[in-house]
């Protein structure tokens, strides 16, 4: 099985983003892809559209803090309630989602920035 950071490069991914042909699962693979691998000013523009589609589609979810990197940090209990499925559930998501990409999504208290 091909790992997911080699199924595209930056060309390709940006080429499936300007198409109006493609399927849109692929071309939500190459977005994730983008968000995940992609350079940092694309990787920025991509968070801040998912913080804007958050706050829009799910305004009872806000940050409770941020990485060190800036990213924003969700609680578990309720994103999972927004998701309408359990905390248990979103962990082994997630948890999923973070072996299967190599990355980390879940993180202890002491890895966070917390809002004053």
């Amino acid at each position: 099985m091909i790992a997911f950071k080699n199924e595209f490069d930056l060309s390709m991914a940006l080429e499936i983003l300007h198409s109006e042909t493609v399927d849109p699962k692929v071309w939500a693979e190459a977005v994730k892809w983008l968000f995940l691998f992609g350079p940092p000013a694309i990787r920025e523009m991509i968070s801040q559209a998912s913080s804007l589609a958050t706050d829009r589609f799910f305004p009872e979810l806000f940050p409770i803090g941020y990485t060190a990197q800036g990213e924003p940090l969700y609680d578990i209990r309720k994103l999972a309630l927004s998701l309408g499925m359990s905390e248990e559930e979103a962990l082994a998501r997630m948890a999923e989602l973070d072996a299967k990409h190599e990355i980390q999504s879940l993180y202890e208290a002491p890895e966070t920035r917390k809002i004053q």
